[in-house]
């Protein structure tokens, strides 16, 4: 059973099933709104290994890779997509920061409390972090 990412726009939903979660957080934070170019293969150096790691990255680009060739192209270049913002920026940024309090050891009252957010997607939203960390 996939995880539900309902929540988020439509091409952040399909990315998330391919690395995660927390993985599409963090490229929505560093590149959200932006235009950015996905390789078919990204060399250690490149911004988006920098950005949400190796095995991340390789499973991005290895998933628009497939869409290429998937319509009848060769996937010797990768792809330019439009990042969003993401529904609701400010809803995005409140579970961007609750990930980042969580990481660092907060509580799910404090995660809530630092977030804005209810407890209870505190809850879900570490529960999802488990699944995909484990």
């Amino acid at each position: 059973m996939s995880e539900d990412y309902s929540f988020l726009p439509p091409l952040q939903a399909e990315i998330a099933t391919v690395i995660g979660l927390y993985a599409t957080m963090k490229l929505a934070a560093e590149w959200g709104g932006c235009e950015i170019y996905i390789p078919a293969r990204a060399p250690n150096d490149h911004w988006l290994v920098q950005s949400i790691g190796r095995e991340a990255a390789d499973g991005l680009c290895a998933y628009f890779a497939a869409r290429i060739e998937g319509d009848g192209r060769r996937a010797h270049h990768g792809v330019k997509i439009m990042l969003p913002l993401g529904q609701a920026s400010s809803r995005e940024k409140a579970r961007r920061q609750a990930v980042e309090l969580l990481d660092k050891g907060a509580s799910l009252k404090e995660a809530a409390r630092g977030s804005g957010l209810h407890q209870r997607t505190i809850q879900n939203i570490l529960a999802r972090l488990r699944k995909q960390r484990a």
